[in-house]
């Protein structure tokens, strides 16, 4: 069946019903099916997605909003997708002119791959940072920093998620208060009875990815990581600011290894709200 004009095609939006055809999506252009990933997304964001005739999906995105319910301050978009069988027929361009409408004037961010940053150039975003992905299997080399870390308790959440809006300069708690059920470990530091930081180590397929990665410093951070790597026996994924060199040259030496690099892009504001210099790594670059 011939597809027709990408203008034509419907939009609706997705619910964790559509948890399969979003995986299938994602398998028919040879990403990981990413189900854990998937299900949480579309609980804590809204996707979007156009119906193939024949079944599945032609093509779909998730945006994930940040600030007052119904009134955002920020909102990241992220797996945009279209089937193979459908691409550069402007599918991918249709999805994002929709979303750019529905979120008004809405602030926007993305982690954008090398093919898609054309596409979203066109669209008016731009370039505002990097942020390089490592993968490897953890090896501690030597003392590591000695900033006191332990697992995180339900007593926590108020002074986790206080930090994490100042660092993140928006409001996350929708999807921060979701953690303890989807990340396998959630561990702070701590100084003085003070947290210093936190950060989450969740399941994809047969790796832990560090995020959300929040810190008052590079030792912290470093610790952080430490302590969640000795928690597991998976290899580490993480996507880490390229402005925090010292953590990442640490890292390398490590075990973990560069496998790519995605731009940061903004719409309607010049850069990222919050502090990045305590801002290491996102819960995962689809949510910002």
């Amino acid at each position: 069946m011939s597809t027709p004009s990408p203008a034509a095609l419907p939009i609706r939006p997705l619910t964790p019903r559509d948890l399969a055809a979003c995986a299938d999506l994602s398998e028919n252009r040879g990403w990981p099916r990413e189900e854990h990933k998937w299900g949480f997304l579309l609980t804590a964001g809204q996707g979007y997605g156009i119906d193939d005739p024949d079944g599945g999906l032609i093509g779909a995105c998730v945006v994930t909003e940040y600030g007052r319910p119904g009134h955002p301050d920020l909102a990241a978009i992220g797996m945009v997708l279209v089937a193979e069988q459908h691409a550069r027929r402007g599918i991918g361009r249709h999805l994002m002119r929709h979303v750019l409408a529905a979120q008004g004037a809405t602030p926007l961010t993305l982690h954008a791959t090398p093919n898609g940053r054309p596409l979203y150039e066109e669209l008016g975003f731009k370039v505002t940072g990097r942020a390089e992905m490592l993968r490897g299997r953890f090896t501690p080399r030597g003392p590591e920093p000695e900033v006191s870390t332990r697992a995180a308790t339900a007593e926590d959440l108020s002074a986790i998620l206080r930090l994490d809006e100042e660092v993140f300069g928006s409001d996350r708690t929708p999807l921060l208060t979701r953690l303890p059920a989807f990340a396998d470990q959630l561990r702070v530091a701590e100084e003085d009875g003070r947290i210093t930081g936190f950060a989450a180590a969740w399941p994809n397929m047969d790796t832990h990815v560090v995020g959300p990665l929040i810190a008052r410093d590079t030792r912290t951070a470093q610790s952080l990581i430490a302590s969640l790597a000795a928690h597991t026996d998976r290899p580490l994924r993480t996507d880490i600011d390229v402005r925090h060199e010292e953590l990442l040259a640490w890292a390398k030496e490590r075990g973990l290894s560069s496998v790519a690099f995605n731009a940061v892009m903004t719409y309607g504001i010049p850069e990222l709200p919050g502090d990045w210099q305590r801002r290491f790594a996102p819960l995962t670059v689809a949510a910002g």
